[in-house]
């Protein structure tokens, strides 16, 4: 089999999807977004990267989708939707990054599947926000796009909500709010391969700090989770049909567990290092799966009426 790994750069990630799927015979490939181009016409359909045919794969591995203005970030999503039409599987499918990379999107789908999310409010007017935040109390005020922890916001005085308020206001974002739970500086990262949890750790909040993102510092280690806790990531995973997926649960004070958000485009190496588990080949894995099913269907699809 031989793989498209498409990402923005080469590095520890897109190493360890290369050698997990030399380790199971099949060769990966590392492609970038930013050198896509497609062409149509005389010369038929393609999408190229250099010289290499993307379509010529017989799988895509969506690594990453880099950044950059609306309408770089449009085509390289809208050409994961037409590799995927044009019958290649593609792990994890654009319309699972589409769901996970909005922040908006994920909580609806999670809160209609009757999942536990913490109190929301997703606005455009400032003075929605700044009223959201007087009746939480304490409130996160978040990016609708973004990772890692950055851009977070954690605001409670009056003052101060209005002023970032306005300031946001200027810039046309969207405010996306979240009532502050109380977590003891604690949370679970669940990664769910194949509609399984494959390991899960407990991250901590740096001395001072409240957020407990393993890229800004925080400190993990490999935890045991009960089994609800377990059916909680995999229907989280489910409810944006994700293939893999890394599930933030935020446990509560009070011993509530909230389901905080689902990463369609996860990054693995703080879990790996804290579990020892082999993550790119649990990924190559399912991958495997989709095609044997894929290739399934297809056959279903061949036979005589």
């Amino acid at each position: 089999m031989n793989v498209a790994i498409l990402s923005s750069r080469t590095g520890w990630h897109t190493d360890e999807l290369c050698r997990a799927l030399a380790a199971r015979g099949h060769a990966g490939c590392v492609l970038s977004y930013g050198a896509l181009s497609a062409r149509f016409g005389a010369t038929g359909p393609g999408l190229w990267e250099g010289r290499a045919s993307v379509l010529a794969a017989d799988a895509v591995l969506a690594r990453i989708v880099p950044g950059g203005s609306l309408e770089q970030v449009i085509l390289r999503v809208d050409a994961l939707h037409w590799i995927e039409a044009r019958g290649l599987p593609v792990v994890n499918s654009p319309r699972a990054i589409e769901r996970t990379v909005d922040k908006f999107l994920t909580t609806a789908l999670l809160a209609d599947a009757g999942l536990p999310v913490p109190e929301t409010l997703v606005c455009q007017q400032p003075e929605q926000a700044e009223a959201a935040v007087a009746a939480f109390g304490e409130a996160v005020i978040k990016p609708l796009f973004g990772s890692l922890g950055h851009g977070l916001m954690r605001v409670s005085d009056p003052g101060q909500t209005r002023r970032m308020a306005r300031a946001m206001a200027q810039m046309r974002s969207v405010f996306y709010v979240q009532r502050v739970i109380d977590h003891g500086g604690r949370d679970y990262r669940v990664f769910v391969v194949g509609g399984r949890v494959l390991g899960a750790i407990e991250r901590r909040a740096p001395d001072g700090q409240w957020r407990t993102n393993v890229a800004i510092g925080g400190l993990a280690r490999a935890v045991t989770l009960p089994p609800e806790a377990e059916a909680l990531a995999v229907r989280a995973a489910d409810a944006v049909g994700a293939d893999y997926a890394g599930v933030d649960l935020l446990p509560s004070s009070d011993g509530q567990l909230f389901v905080l958000e689902v990463n369609g485009i996860p990054g693995w190496r703080g879990l790996q290092q804290a579990t020892g588990l082999d993550v790119a080949g649990a990924i190559v894995e399912r991958l495997e799966a989709r095609m044997a099913s894929t290739h399934t269907g297809r056959q279903m699809d061949a036979r005589p009426a």
